[in-house]
């Protein structure tokens, strides 16, 4: 056992080994390095050494894959299966992490998706239905829900290219419809969530009652850990599928038991940390809660740049980086429809400066260049939404994958566009204490109707928290002016800044 903590398994390179790597894919040779990982992390999972399994898991699997498999899947799961006792368990474990590699380094089949999916079923049947009597790192058990969703998002976005679909691959499509469909995946990330009984977990942690954060959902008692940590990590992935399908209220919702303003155990693994707090901002901006996502990016921003050193040898580091360069493109736009510098940490606004400041200065002049540039930061940043309807067989064939994004592009430059009819309306409050509502109209070239329908329709959706000023009490009088149908609007507090 101490042995094996320094053991490199890819370091194995043996000739026959590269030789045969390079000769041709064979799903049941074995290498000697793939036999002895399996054989290990075997052992170290019936033992519970989560350590050394984490040690694994993190190095030595990316270790051979880039050694030997860099080209080609590894050895099929029928092929191990001898060498670790045919276990159940740890075949769909395996499995997983053979599909998460296929889909990671090559592009896979339809059939090979199919046969993804139902794995994930499988496995995720013995967490919610059997005795699984294991201790898995947090890495692994947050890739597997992270991997999850990604495959579901993956699958929407190639089944809505069908203009290049076979017919063999439309007649697959119809065969195993239920594949990847959207109530089973949010199916059984619910279902982890209530099986595990998280929620209620977390607010008996408030009281003192248990310990979950303090030990990162590790069961020191010789329990498991994996359906509480699953379940923990699917209100996170459940956030990322309604942030992916345009429900932003749900999602943050579904992420309501996790107090993001604390430390928790989504903070241990650094790609469910940035995944959060991503989708969170994003939400919020979607919802307008400008204020949240601004101090949220803030947060990880500042986060990932005193950290992200530490992280340069990690697989997920190309990932952190990309995510990085898009939660600024997301706090450039916060900011520009919700100018709140203070909140920001002058480490991000120096860096934020440098890569968008010329952009958001041109942003907040509200005219057809600047409402170009919401546009393009928004399609570099948003999410890869999809369309989880499957397609009418019988219809002519179109591509519809980028239906989704299109439509929520609409919805986002329409609220750009109200944001910039509201700077209209602040910059004539800085000139008038009394103007009529007509002639307020006159001058935003808009008429009166629409004025009106428009400013009723902010005053039902403003916030308290989320208003900065004092547009509260000026909206509250402007609307009582419009019910009584009195043409003067007359307002004491006037407001430099929404």
């Amino acid at each position: 056992m101490a042995g094996t903590a320094s053991f490199d398994y890819g370091s194995q390179q043996q000739k026959p080994e590269a030789e045969s790597a390079a000769a041709g894919y064979d799903p049941n040779y074995v290498p000697d390095s793939v036999r002895s990982f399996v054989v290990h992390i075997y052992r170290h999972i019936r033992e519970k050494n989560v350590y050394e399994i984490h040690q694994m898991y993190e190095t030595s699997f990316q270790s051979i894959s880039d050694r030997f498999f860099k080209d080609s899947p590894w050895p099929s799961v029928d092929a191990v299966a001898p060498y670790v006792d045919n276990d159940h368990v740890f075949c769909l474990l395996y499995r997983e992490m053979w599909f998460r590699h296929l889909y990671a380094r090559h592009s896979p089949t339809l059939k090979q998706r199919i046969d993804s999916w139902d794995n994930y079923c499988s496995l995720f049947q013995v967490v919610l239905h059997g005795v699984v009597n294991m201790q898995l790192p947090n890495q692994w058990l947050w890739d597997m829900v992270d991997e999850f969703v990604y495959q579901f998002q993956s699958f929407c976005q190639y089944r809505a290219k069908m203009k290049s679909k076979t017919e063999q691959e439309i007649a697959l499509l119809r065969q195993y419809d239920q594949a990847w469909n959207v109530y089973g995946v949010l199916n059984f990330l619910q279902a982890l969530v209530e099986k595990s009984t998280i929620i209620q977990i977390l607010e008996q942690e408030k009281e003192g009652l248990v310990q979950f954060t303090a030990t990162d959902g590790y069961d020191y008692n010789g329990g498991s850990n994996v359906l509480k940590v699953l379940g923990y990590f699917s209100m996170i992935g459940l956030l990322r599928v309604h942030c992916l399908l345009g429900d932003y209220h749900t999602g943050l919702k579904c992420l309501l038991p996790i107090d993001i303003s604390q430390q928790g155990v989504y903070f241990s693994v650094i790609g469910s940390h940035i995944t959060t707090i991503y989708h969170y901002g994003f939400a919020s901006l979607m919802l307008r809660r400008y204020v949240d996502s601004i101090r949220e990016f803030n947060k990880i921003l500042l986060y990932i740049f005193k950290t992200k050193q530490y992280h340069q040898k990690s697989p997920q580091y190309e990932q952190i980086l990309k995510k990085n360069e898009q939660m600024y493109a997301l706090l450039a736009i916060s900011l520009s429809l919700c100018p709140q510098v203070m909140l920001v940490e002058e480490t991000v606004n120096s860096q934020l400066r440098e890569k968008y400041g010329d952009k958001m200065l041109r942003m907040q002049r509200c005219d057809d260049e600047g409402f170009a540039l919401f546009d393009e930061l928004f399609s570099y940043a948003c999410p890869k939404f999809i369309t989880p309807s499957a397609p009418s067989y019988e219809e002519p064939l179109v591509n519809y994958n980028q239906d989704a994004y299109r439509l929520q592009l609409k919805l986002f430059l329409y609220e750009v566009k109200q944001q910039q009819l509201l700077s209209g309306v602040r910059t004539f409050l800085k000139v008038y204490s009394t103007i009529s509502l007509g002639k307020l109209a006159t001058y935003m070239e808009v008429d009166e109707p629409t004025l009106r329908s428009y400013v009723m329709r902010i005053y039902s959706d403003v916030r308290p928290n989320f208003l900065v000023c004092h547009m509260h009490d000026f909206l509250t009088g402007l609307l009582a002016s419009l019910q009584d149908n009195i043409d003067d609007i007359q307002t004491q507090n006037t407001c430099s800044r929404f």
